[in-house]
């Protein structure tokens, strides 16, 4: 049997494709061998579990070490009972070494110790027992808070002098996020430790990060090797392109495309085929995107994400927890600036912000077509007008991105017209408050082949204190259209100064003529 591009859980050796441990962190064996204490941190759906299962697989096969990972998620119903939690974690190790290590590498009975000791004197015992240097990883390690949290950090640190012989040779804490960052309270208080204090033996902090383009490629390469199957160049730099390596959309698209779609094993895997997996995906809205989309609504994500909508710079610290959350949750990318992750997301986010505001737009997707099949954007253009001057007010008071609310009302409309035939693409220019959008509508030609219809829309907002933003929009959306290759635009530009002119009389619609000599349509809102 085939092996299986895996969305759920671990990544199984012979089952699923796998890209090797060593490749997603090359600088762990090293550590190790160092008798480091690190951390491993990543967001969800990245394969930390996987990757380290594996690293741990590969170092007791060696020969040298005797290495477990174990899950502290068992701890987390104990809340501040830490010895409770003590003796879920010990639990939940014996089981896991029963089933991973050979008899003479597993834990002896362990000795009685206080509640607040269970583990030191635990990994002491087990230390001292093994013939060779333990090596742990303690998975989901944020999953403790509170007490619990501290009380395992300080015992590790209080066991760390005894390595290797009377303590464990190595420790990883493996989690969402970095040691400074772990919840200091349990419940719902977002504080943190603020400090790696209660684990200052740490050595290094490594992130997880994304597949690159090579490790993507190999990644589809192993399923041709399997069944025959090719993925073509272009179809490979897509993928990477709308994921940015993300492993659980790497994974996805191509299981969609694989498994769901079911393309035969005869033909080729292409760009269209990957568009058309991006598409059900989506609109699908599989369990990983909608467990990123619950966090939309949270106002510590919304600080964050909001003003990179609007094409907007955030205002925070390097080290803002709010930027840290968003960024641990994978929403934005690790590295400034601030940005959405990958185009996925990107459009994710989009469609879940707008979702209200698309339920009140009735009119017809069909309405839009002329009977050659090209869309009537004008047409759209004109309708949308009318629809904003009859319900803006409203639209924007239940949106609660309040910021980028018109943008988002927009969209919405132009999701209801063109979703199901076209594609939309959104670009968010950080720092340069705008948003691009790209339309392409398929049409079949009087000469039978399929076409595209392409049309370029740049939104924008002015805001109290600014001056007209249109001569600078004709000068971005030159070069927005110089990039697309496309001879005319839209600018659309949305009045949010308390003293503008009532939303009835200042929406109307212009052609002006841009810096490049282009003819451009304006349409203020």
């Amino acid at each position: 049997m085939s092996r299986r591009f895996n969305t759920a859980g671990p990544c199984r050796p012979g089952i699923d494709y796998m890209i090797p441990a060593v490749s997603r962190l090359p600088e762990a064996p090293g550590l190790i061998d160092q008798e480091g204490y690190f951390v491993v941190h990543a967001p969800r759906q990245t394969g930390k579990t996987t990757t380290l299962q594996a690293l741990a697989d590969e170092l007791t096969a060696a020969g040298r070490y005797a290495a477990l990972l174990f899950s502290c998620e068992t701890g987390r119903a104990t809340g501040d009972d830490y010895g409770a939690a003590a003796r879920a974690v010990l639990d939940r190790i014996r089981a896991d070494a029963e089933d991973m290590l050979p008899a003479d590498l597993r834990p002896p009975p362990w000795p009685q110790a206080s509640e607040g000791t269970l583990i030191v004197e635990a990994f002491r015992a087990w230390a001292q027992a093994c013939p060779r240097p333990l090596v742990l990883f303690l998975d989901e390690i944020d999953a403790l808070q509170g007490q619990t949290l501290i009380s395992v950090l300080s015992q590790l640190r209080d066991g760390y002098r005894g390595r290797p012989n009377r303590f464990p040779a190595s420790v990883v804490l493996c989690g969402l996020r970095d040691v400074r960052d772990y919840k200091a309270a349990s419940g719902g208080d977002s504080s943190r430790l603020g400090t790696s204090s209660p684990f200052n033996i740490k050595l290094e902090s490594l992130r997880l990060g994304d597949f690159t383009p090579d490790e993507v490629a190999a990644l589809y390469a192993q399923h041709t090797a399997d069944t025959g199957q090719v993925f073509t160049p272009d179809a490979v730099d897509r993928a990477v392109e709308l994921t940015a390596g993300q492993p659980w959309l790497v994974n996805a698209l191509a299981r969609e495309i694989v498994e769901k779609i079911a393309v035969p094993t005869s033909e080729s895997i292409t760009v269209g085929h990957v568009e058309q997996a991006k598409e059900r995906l989506i609109l699908a809205r599989a369990t990983h995107l909608d467990s990123l989309a619950a966090k939309l609504a949270e106002h510590r994500v919304r600080r964050v994400l909001e003003p990179v909508l609007a094409g907007t710079l955030p205002e925070l610290d390097p080290y803002d927890d709010d930027l840290s959350y968003t960024r641990d949750l994978g929403l934005i990318t690790p590295k400034l600036p601030v940005r959405v992750a990958n185009p996925i997301y990107h459009e994710v986010i989009a469609r879940v912000l707008t979702a209200n505001s698309e339920a009140q737009v009735l009119a017809d997707p069909r309405a839009f077509v002329r009977s050659d099949g090209t869309l009537d954007f004008g047409l759209l253009l004109r309708e949308f007008a009318d629809f904003w001057t009859e319900h803006a007010d409203v639209l924007v008071r239940g949106i609660v991105y309040h910021e980028v609310a018109p943008q988002l009302v927009f969209m919405a409309f132009l999701q209801r017209v063109v979703n199901g035939d076209g594609h939309v693409t959104r670009e968010y220019g950080v720092g340069r408050g705008r948003i691009d959008l790209h339309i392409r509508w398929p049409y079949t030609a009087s000469d039978g082949k399929r076409h595209w219809q392409r049309e370029a829309i740049e939104l924008k907002v002015r805001h109290p204190g600014d001056t007209d933003p249109l001569r600078r929009a004709l000068t971005q959306l030159d070069s927005y259209l110089d990039r697309l290759n496309l001879p005319t635009g839209t600018i659309v530009i949305f009045d949010r100064r308390p003293d503008a002119p009532p939303v009835h009389k200042r929406t109307h619609i212009d052609t002006v003529t841009s810096p490049a000599g282009r003819a451009i349509t304006v349409l203020r809102a």
